[in-house]
C-alpha cells in the first residue's frame, strides 16, 4: 500500500482553540460564478444550493426529480428573490441519464467554476441498475465519476474552478472489494455504502493528483456533514426509518446537526479561498460528528494511492468515460 500524505495537514482550532467557527458569513461574494449541486432538491445538497444562490452564484440543481428540484429553486427563491436558478435532469444511477444531462449544460453554457458531488443514497436490497452496476456504488461513485469527468473540460481553464465530492464519516469503515465490487457474492447494505464513501474520496485525491499534473486551474476537494438531519436513507423500509428515528431523537444535541449546518463542510470546501487540492472538510474532534467545519484528516485506506489508480481506472472502464488528463504523477518517495 503506497500512502499518497507527503507532508502532515496543518491542524485547524475547534473550540477554545483561538480561532472563531467558520460559519456562512465567511462565503465570499459568488456573483460570476456558475455552479451545479446534484442532489439539491432536499437536504444538505439544498443548503448547499441556497448557500451559494445567496452569495450571488448561478446555481443549477442537478436533480432526478424535476418536480422537487422545482420546488426546491422556489423555495430559494422565496427566501433570496435574485438568486440565479436552473434544473438539471439527472439520475446518476444511469449513466445515459448522466451523458445526456451533460451533453445539456454544455447547450446551456459554456463554463463551469464549481461542481459539487452531493447526491448520495444507500439501497437496503441488492439492486442492479440497468448498466449493471450495484445500485449504491452506481449513485454515489460511478455517476459521480463520470458526470465528472463529462462536465471537465468546461472547468479545466477556469480560475478557482472546484470539484467538490462530498464522503460520509462511515468512509472510515469502508474497503473497496475489487473482486466484488458490485456486492454479487454477498450484499450488506452497509458495507456498500461505507465502500461508496471511501470511494469518494479515493476519487478526489486521484483527481487531484491528476489535475496538478495537468497544470490545470481546478482543484478537488472533499466535505463531509458529519451526522445532519436530512431525508437520507429515504429508501429505506418505513419501519427501519421509525426506529431510527426514535433512537436518534433523544440524542440530538450532541449527535444530530440541522442540514443547514452539515452544509457548512461543503461549502466550505468550495468557497474558502484558503482551501487547498486534496482538502477535506468536515466537523471538527474525534468522531466528527457535529460542528462547524475544519480541515479533517481522513483514512488511511483513502490514502492508498494503488487503490486511488486502480479504483480510477475500473471506473474509466465501467462509465467509458475518460478524463482529458495525464495519469497521475508518481509518488515523491518512488515506489
Amino acid at each position: 500500500m503506497r500512502d499518497d500524505r507527503t507532508a502532515p495537514r496543518r491542524r485547524e482550532g475547534g473550540r477554545g482553540r483561538g480561532r472563531p467557527p467558520w460559519t456562512a458569513d465567511e462565503i465570499p461574494r459568488q456573483d460570476g460564478r456558475t455552479a451545479v449541486v446534484t442532489g439539491a432538491s432536499t437536504g444538505i445538497g439544498f443548503e448547499t444550493a441556497a448557500g451559494l444562490a445567496r452569495r450571488g452564484a448561478t446555481v443549477v440543481l442537478a436533480c432526478r426529480n424535476p418536480g422537487r428540484a422545482a420546488r426546491a429553486a422556489a423555495r430559494i427563491r422565496a427566501a433570496a428573490p435574485d438568486a440565479r436558478l436552473g434544473v438539471l435532469d439527472v439520475d446518476l444511477e444511469s449513466q445515459a441519464s448522466v451523458r445526456a444531462a451533460a451533453a445539456r449544460f454544455h447547450g446551456d453554457h459554456g463554463r463551469l467554476d464549481l461542481l459539487v458531488n452531493n447526491a448520495g443514497g444507500v439501497r437496503p436490497r441488492y439492486a442492479l441498475t440497468e448498466d449493471g452496476f450495484e445500485a449504491t456504488l452506481a449513485t454515489n461513485h460511478l455517476g459521480p465519476f463520470a458526470l465528472t469527468g463529462l462536465l471537465l473540460d468546461l472547468m479545466l481553464d477556469v480560475p478557482g474552478s472546484r470539484v467538490v465530492t462530498v464522503s460520509s464519516i462511515g468512509h472510515r469503515r469502508g474497503a473497496i472489494d475489487f473482486d466484488d465490487l458490485h456486492g454479487e457474492r454477498r450484499y450488506r447494505f452497509q458495507t456498500a455504502y461505507f465502500q461508496s464513501k471511501l470511494a469518494n474520496l479515493l476519487f478526489t485525491y486521484e483527481l487531484q493528483r491528476r489535475l496538478a499534473a495537468a497544470g490545470a486551474a481546478t482543484i478537488a476537494v472533499a466535505a463531509h456533514p458529519g451526522n445532519a438531519r436530512t431525508e437520507f436513507g429515504r429508501d429505506m423500509n418505513p419501519v427501519v426509518r421509525a426506529a431510527m428515528s426514535r433512537w436518534a431523537r433523544p440524542l440530538t444535541s450532541w449527535l444530530l446537526q440541522s442540514a443547514s449546518r452539515g452544509a457548512l463542510s461543503p461549502l466550505r470546501a468550495a468557497t474558502d479561498p484558503g482551501a487547498g487540492g486534496g482538502d477535506y472538510y468536515g466537523p471538527p474532534g474525534r468522531a466528527q460528528f457535529t460542528g462547524n467545519p475544519v480541515r479533517v484528516e481522513s483514512s488511511p485506506r483513502s490514502h492508498d494511492r494503488d487503490a486511488q489508480a486502480r479504483l480510477w481506472r475500473e471506473s474509466e472502464r465501467l462509465t467509458g468515460v475518460a478524463y482529458p488528463l495525464p495519469a497521475g504523477a508518481p509518488s515523491r518517495s518512488g515506489e
